[in-house]
């Protein structure tokens, strides 16, 4: 059965995300690794060997394996323990300072003689050209995973839920997997794994396991790629492991969740596909908090899909944001959710920053916004085609107040703003004190500037700021006879 979730549903999901997801406390348990990117880019063939050149223009690291599914899970706005081990070497405290800066908060067990599993791409515009990876997979000392489960254990009662993310480097080994299922149980946590083990019993008694149809068929050891047949097979292999159900993601034909009975299907939404490093950490990191916040199998499935979709469109494992997640959902929940409300300008910087990695243009206009009417929904529309990004400003009460007189705004700044937020062609609003926008501007250093045609390019605040950076202004024509102050007199004139 293919699902179809409502917008009413959609609705209560977001408000879910935007409400119960920061009350949530998750811990991830698993193959910790350190993700180094190298980017560069190709110009010419070595003339050694048959090969690019790259010439590399920076260095990035950051936390890869079961660390990006806690990545993912503090982007969402929950709370993550991460368990897992590392080595001793320099790349441990690479990663315990990105897992800090990143609100994570590590157990992490130091295993001599190891190095911390690490995976070195190098990246060319948006493709990778090579990886290298560091590791060694022998069993760890018995002491090391008795640390481990040590740590694991004494979490659970602080949790609302548990993922295990399996990367097959050593961590999730039977023993390890059966005992945090097993406590998890006792104390009625839903238990979610990412599986890589071709035999799924170690994962016996888990909420759901969460395998790819490669991984699904591997453990079936079913050869054939036959969709119907596979899920058939898992559906036995669901009761046989004690399993509430199976989900499995199938590429770009989306999520089946397969339980006694019943097989659902939701479809992925269709997306430019960069890079699908991470997608599957993404899927298990949203379940995980709709499981925790008790949101329907259905509901959880479109949600999944909605992430994916996003970061498959990005380049390397990059975690979603939840303003991302929001944004996903599209105009259907814009109303409920209020996410398009920015309280402060180093959370609009962050936003900017995340829009501008996935290389989209960013529009900024600003003004009182009092009385909304026809004249300003033509100007924000306008303005949303020169970009695929919106941020409009909108001038405090005491700022309309000092430009207009004592007797405005009649609307309130945040009723000014949250009806600016209700607009599709919005994407980020701000309320501003100052007496122009300027210090919003060189923040964000937008592509292009926006205003009506009662200006003038040279009038325009930043303008000449803009034209550094390669931006530019774009003067929209005002509509003639609407305006908030002709709006007023003729109420005045109506009550006389």
């Amino acid at each position: 059965m293919t699902i179809s979730v409502s917008r009413a549903s959609l609705r209560e999901i977001a408000a879910k995300i935007e409400h119960d997801w920061p009350r949530k406390r998750v811990l991830v348990v698993g193959d910790v690794m350190l993700d180094r990117y190298i980017w560069g880019e190709v110009s010419r063939i070595s003339p050694e060997a048959p090969i690019p050149v790259v010439q590399t223009t920076q260095e990035t690291v950051q936390p890869g394996g079961a660390a990006n599914v806690a990545m993912n899970i503090a982007k969402l706005g929950a709370a993550v323990t991460l368990v897992g081990f590392t080595g001793t070497d320099e790349d441990k405290e690479l990663l315990l300072q990105s897992l800090r800066a990143n609100d994570i908060e590590p157990h992490l067990v130091s295993c001599y003689g190891f190095p911390t599993i690490s995976k070195t791409r190098v990246v060319c515009g948006r493709q990778q050209m090579i990886r290298f990876d560091r590791e060694n997979l022998a069993c760890r000392t018995e002491g090391d995973y008795e640390r481990l489960l040590e740590l694991a254990i004494g979490m659970l009662p602080t949790v609302d839920v548990v993922v295990l993310s399996d990367y097959a480097k050593g961590v999730l080994v039977p023993n390890i997997c059966q005992a945090v299922i097993q406590e998890a149980k006792r104390l009625s946590i839903p238990v979610l794994v990412d599986p890589k083990a071709d035999d799924f019993a170690r994962y016996k008694g888990a909420t759901t396991i969460c395998p790819n149809l490669n991984e699904l068929a591997a453990a079936l050891h079913e050869e054939s790629r036959d969709l119907d047949t596979l899920l058939d097979a898992a559906e036995r292999m669901a009761e046989e492991l004690e399993l509430s159900h199976l989900t499995v993601t199938l590429g770009e034909r989306g999520i089946a969740v397969v339980k006694r009975g019943a097989k659902l299907f939701a479809a992925a939404n269709a997306k430019q596909v960069f890079d699908v490093s991470g997608a599957g950490d993404t899927v298990i990191s949203v379940l995980a908090l709709c499981m925790a916040s008790n949101v329907g199998t259905e509901e959880s499935m479109q949600l999944a899909n909605s992430a994916a979709g996003v970061v498959v469109g990005k380049v390397g494992t990059a975690p979603i944001e939840k303003q991302e997640l929001l944004n996903s959902l599209g105009p259907a929940v814009a109303l409920n959710a209020e996410s398009k409300l920015v309280p402060a300008l180093d959370e609009l910087v962050r936003r900017v920053d995340r829009w501008r990695a996935n290389a989209e243009r960013i529009v900024f206009t600003n003004g009182c916004f009092d009385l909304l009417h026809v004249g300003h929904i033509v100007l924000l529309e306008e303005a949303r085609d020169h970009g695929e990004r919106l941020i409009v400003a909108v001038n405090s009460d005491a700022s309309v107040a000092a430009l207009k007189g004592s007797n405005r705004p009649v609307v309130d700044e945040r009723s000014r703003a949250r009806i600016l937020a209700a607009l599709t062609s919005v994407d980020a609003v701000i309320v501003f004190d100052d007496a122009t926008p300027l210090e919003l501007i060189l923040a964000t250093r937008p592509d292009v500037i926006v205003k009506g045609g009662d200006y003038d390019e040279s009038s325009v605040v930043g303008a000449g700021e803009a034209e550094m950076w390669g931006g530019k202004v774009v003067i929209v024509p005002i509509v003639e006879g609407h305006s908030t102050t002709g709006v007023i007199e003729r109420l005045f004139a109506a009550t006389d």
